[in-house]
This record gives structure tokens, sequence and C-alpha cells, in this order.
């Protein structure tokens, strides 16, 4: 019996099933969970889609005997605000959990803060202190660039940047980083910072969305909230976005986010002044035009 088992272990796998594979991950659940939760972004959708292919394929090959070493998995998200970069990063620590090449698959998220001090000595234990938190999963670093301040000769982002450079090299089987930001700033600090492109294997750049689409976000917000539109309070939220899209600041779905929050104190200041004895759920609910079109965007204004 002892020599059938050994002879069992000894076996050499020569052959997997990819679909089975895929199947038994969870992966096909966290795909599915980005189409549904995320409107549009068909690129980064594409590109999370073959990433999860490559990742698939290589745990295949490493059954197989034909990988020696792990990929490197550190990722760049490039993007204006509000584009769905966080809510990404989260289905990637959850993805790179399925598939075996994290411990716990948690993000932590993180901005230049958190990471360098204000005084000699005290960026080295706040950097250390962050990784050591996201070790066995993923570190997302938002505005990323900020790291790197040469025109402040006394800054010292540098000391945290020399940190974690070392970390994605040496501990890039136990954590993964993605570094975010604005696209021009984002290529402008990979090309101040050689060190990190060269760490950075998938480069995945979020589109603003269309206003059809911030459209069907806003709808979508509504409804979670228990709130719902009218034709005419859906076609005043229409021109709210084409104006307001134009204007500065702007942050995609974070600007129809704080767009619905004014439009429901507008909606509360009119249902308590006009309502008269007992209301029903739906009075409650509904969001008319006048709650959209009081907002300063519809008079030259800018909301922020």
């Amino acid at each position: 019996m002892e020599n059938e088992g050994q002879e069992k272990d000894s076996e050499t796998v020569t052959e997997v099933n990819l679909k089975e594979d895929f199947q038994a991950s969870g992966v096909a659940d966290i795909l599915a969970e980005l189409d549904n939760s995320l409107i549009g972004l068909t690129p980064v959708k594409t590109r999370i889609k073959e990433t999860a292919s490559l990742l698939l394929v290589d745990k295949a090959r490493e059954k197989l005997g034909l990988v020696n070493e792990s990929p490197t998995l550190h990722m760049s998200f490039s993007g204006n605000p509000g584009t769905g970069k966080t809510t990404v990063a989260l289905k990637m620590a959850n993805l790179l959990f399925r598939l075996g090449y994290v411990r716990k698959g948690h993000l932590v998220t993180v901005t230049r803060d958190d990471l360098v001090g204000q005084y000699i000595g005290h960026t080295a234990p706040k950097t250390k202190e962050v990784l050591k938190k996201a070790m066995g999963g993923v570190l997302f670093i938002d505005e990323a660039y900020y790291l790197y301040r040469p025109e402040n000769e006394r800054d010292y982002g540098q000391e945290a940047i020399e940190i974690l450079l070392q970390v994605m090299e040496n501990n890039r089987d136990d954590l993964v980083v993605i570094l975010a930001g604005y696209k021009d700033k984002m290529d402008k600090f990979f090309e101040s910072n050689p060190g990190f492109r060269s760490r950075i294997a998938h480069h995945i750049d979020f589109p603003d969305y269309s206003n059809n689409e911030l459209l069907e976000i806003a709808e979508v917000m509504v409804a979670s909230m228990n709130y719902h539109f009218n034709e005419e309070s859906k076609k005043a939220m229409a021109e709210y976005i084409k104006i307001r899209k134009k204007q500065p600041h702007f942050a995609n779905a974070r600007s129809i986010r704080n767009a619905i929050d004014r439009a429901r104190l507008r909606q509360a200041n009119r249902v308590f002044n006009n309502s008269e004895g007992p209301i029903g759920a739906s009075f409650l609910s509904q969001i008319e035009d006048i709650d959209i079109r009081q907002s300063r965007v519809f008079s030259g204004g800018i909301d922020k």
C-alpha cells in the first residue's frame, strides 16, 4: 500500500482541463459580478478577463512544470476620478485570491499621507507598517505620483519609493501593488521612476463614462436608495449630466452621486413643506424634475 501511494505521488501531471479549472476557481462568478455591477468600462472588463485568462493558463503551465517563477502581477490603473478604479481593484484582489496568487485577497487602500512621514526617520516605519498590513493581498496606492516630489529636496517620498520597489521585487509572490491616478500624471511618474515602470506588468486605462452610461448609473444609484425618477426628472438628470460634464472638476460617477445627494436634500425639503396629512412610500420616493433643476448648474454655476 505504501509503495502504491508513493507511485501515485510521483505521477507527473501530463494534461489539464482549463474549463474545469476556471469553474472550480470561482473566477467566473467574479467576472459575472464585474459585468453586472459596473456599467460601461468595456475596455477595462476586457483587460480584466484577459488577465484572468493569463493567470489561469499560468497556473496550468505550473502544474505541467512549464513555469519556474511567479509572474509579475503589479498593475497600474490610469483614469479620471469616479471611473471605478477602486471597485475594480477590489474585484482584482478577489480574483487573485481565487486563483491562488495571494493568500488573503484583502485590499489595503492608501495615499501618500499613509506612507510618507514628515520628519527624518518617520517614513520607513509608516511604509513598512502599511506593507505589513497588505501582505497576502493587494496594496492600492491612489494618486501614486504624489509620492515623487523632486521640487522639494527635503521631501521623504523617495524613501517610501525605495522601500516599495524593494518589496515589490522581493515579495512579489505575496503582495500585488496597484498604482492609480490620472493618466497624464501617471505617465510622467513612470518616466521619472523607471524602477516602478519596470515592475509594472499590467497597465489598464479607465475611460470616462458616456452621457448615457452616467444616466444609467444615476438610475441605478437612486434605485439602490429606494428612490425613483419619473420621465420629467429623468430628462432633467440627462440635461444636468450634459452640462455638468463640461464643467471643471467633473468626477464621473462620483459627481453623479453628489448630484443625487443634493437632489435628495431638495426632495426632502419639498416633501416636508408640501405634505399635509398622511403620505405614502411613493410620495416619499419620487424624485421630481424640480429637485434636479434647482441645481446651480442650470443657472451657470458649478456643483462641486
